[in-house]
């Protein structure tokens, strides 16, 4: 899923999948919802999204990282 704000008309779209969509469906005023002709969602359109939601909680990420990794040593070549 990929997740573009523009900014200067307060829209934000969640891509689903790399298909193009073949119709849209409008599930309330201002959020539409992509399609293709088999009824796959591929995105999600919200307009005025700033009024919708939090836009903090949808444009920030959270990375994971295993536990293992971190206390590992750094690379250290092989004495020669």
């Amino acid at each position: 899923m990929k997740i573009y704000y523009d900014p200067e008309v307060d829209a934000l779209y969640l891509k689903l999948g790399d298909e193009n969509p073949d119709g849209v469906m409008e599930m309330a005023e201002g959020v539409n919802i992509d399609t293709t002709f088999n009824g796959k969602i591929t995105g999600i359109e919200i307009l005025k999204a700033s009024e919708k939601l939090d836009l903090s909680t949808i444009l920030s990420y959270t990375l994971e990282l295993d536990a293992s990794i971190l206390g590992r040593k750094p690379y250290q070549e092989a004495a020669e």
